[in-house]
């Protein structure tokens, strides 16, 4: 696809759900252009709307009505395995609970991903240290998730995100369970590799202080956008 091509594009995309016989209106139609290398904060208060944007965009759910675009493809046209396929190659993701295998090294753990590219074991070895080094934890490697700290687990999902070379990364509330210097340490590697990688980054917080380091920052209330501060110009 295209260099030129949007990170993400969404045209008039509503989302509704069914839950005790009642329709929930998540999304109202929503309009949103990220491009390449752009690094963006999602903010709004709880039930507002922004998790579910978040889920849309990175093909976790699909849309009620509307267009999404991931770095160019139309995804409405793509089966499940087409789908699977897009988000291992072009999306990067980084949760709150981190969602690191337990007993599983660091190393091996970043190198799941490349797992289920079919990249062989001595490359994906490479590929997962490398990407280890890139956020600080080339001395951690054979560390399990229980020996490292909350914000060490946290930069092992990152590194685990990028190891694929992305196009873009989804961080939803990244440093929820991190406390305020960690935060702002692992914040500032989002930042970093942001830059040095050119990598659009998404970041859905209801945190003002992480939604800060944002270049743009989208508000989210009631299904809809409220506020777009816009791309720099």
């Amino acid at each position: 696809m295209s260099a030129a091509a949007p990170a993400f594009e969404a045209i008039g995309v509503t989302r509704t759900y069914r839950m005790d016989g009642v329709s929930v209106h998540a999304l109202r139609g929503v309009d949103l252009r990220i491009d390449p290398g752009e690094l963006v904060a999602i903010i709004g208060p709880s039930g507002s709307g922004k998790s579910t944007l978040m889920n849309v965009l990175g093909c976790l759910d699909r849309p009620t009505e509307g267009t999404v675009r991931v770095d160019g493809h139309d995804v409405s046209r793509l089966s499940d395995t087409e789908l699977a396929r897009l988000r291992n190659r072009t999306i990067g993701f980084v949760f709150q609970s981190f969602q690191l295998l337990q007993r599983t090294t660091a190393v091996d753990n970043v190198a799941l991903p490349l797992v289920y590219r079919g990249v062989r074991r001595p490359e994906r070895k490479r590929m997962a240290r490398e990407a280890l080094e890139a956020v600080g934890l080339g001395h951690r490697l054979q560390h399990r998730p229980s020996q490292l700290s909350g914000g060490e687990q946290q930069r092992v999902a990152i590194a685990r995100a990028l190891v694929g070379g992305p196009r873009v990364l989804l961080a939803d509330e990244p440093t929820g369970n991190l406390d305020t210097g960690t935060s702002e340490d692992v914040m500032g590697i989002i930042e970093r590799l942001n830059v040095e990688l050119g990598v659009a980054v998404v970041l859905v917080t209801h945190e003002a202080s992480v939604a800060a380091h944002a270049r743009r920052q989208v508000a989210v209330r009631d299904g809809l956008i409220e506020h777009d501060s816009g791309p720099p110009s």
